[in-house]
């Protein structure tokens, strides 16, 4: 299964976007991902960001809480209008059998996306099929494909900035 980035001007949906977590990324899906952050950068720059995730709540399941990368994730979606709930993540593979599908129809209930971080590929791909809505995997990561988009969109905003707009395009993408 492939990933697939979908833009505003020019949707790429698969089934589950959703369960691909560090998958490269292909020219296309690079190229569409870095043209929505550019995008999101120029309006944000502009003072004319719409809160295109206005009435959106997103999940935050977190394995651990280290690391600023979940208050960029935050500050990202937020200036876009979602909510964002913060959740410890304490299930297992030791957890009882059905406890992540049933945690995650659930959550899948009460959230429009989730994003999980530090939680092992299974659990995430568990949730993900049981909750059906969009589940990202660790996006705010080092290692995740898309941070290395942030040195490519070029600009006069720092690394660490354009990070940012990597991260809002993501969510846009996911939630459009």
């Amino acid at each position: 299964m492939r990933c697939k980035t979908f833009t505003l001007a020019m949707p790429l949906r698969t089934a589950s976007p959703n369960l691909c977590a560090h998958l490269p990324l292909s020219p296309a899906e690079s190229t569409a991902l870095a043209a929505l952050a550019r995008r999101l950068r120029q309006l944000a720059q502009a003072g004319a960001l719409p809160p295109l995730l206005r009435g959106r709540n997103i999940g935050l399941l977190r394995g651990s809480h280290d690391g600023e990368a979940p208050a960029l994730l935050v500050q990202a979606a937020r200036e876009l209008g979602a909510q964002v709930a913060t959740l410890r993540w304490h299930l297992s593979a030791a957890s009882a059998p059905g406890e992540v599908q049933h945690t995650g129809r659930m959550l899948g209930r009460l959230y429009d996306a989730l994003v999980c971080q530090g939680m092992s590929p299974a659990q995430v791909r568990e949730v993900g099929l049981a909750a059906g809505i969009p589940v990202f995997d660790d996006i705010a990561a080092d290692n995740h494909p898309s941070a290395r988009l942030a040195d490519a969109l070029g600009g006069e905003a720092p690394p660490a900035g354009n990070r940012f707009f990597v991260l809002q395009a993501l969510l846009v993408d996911g939630l459009s």
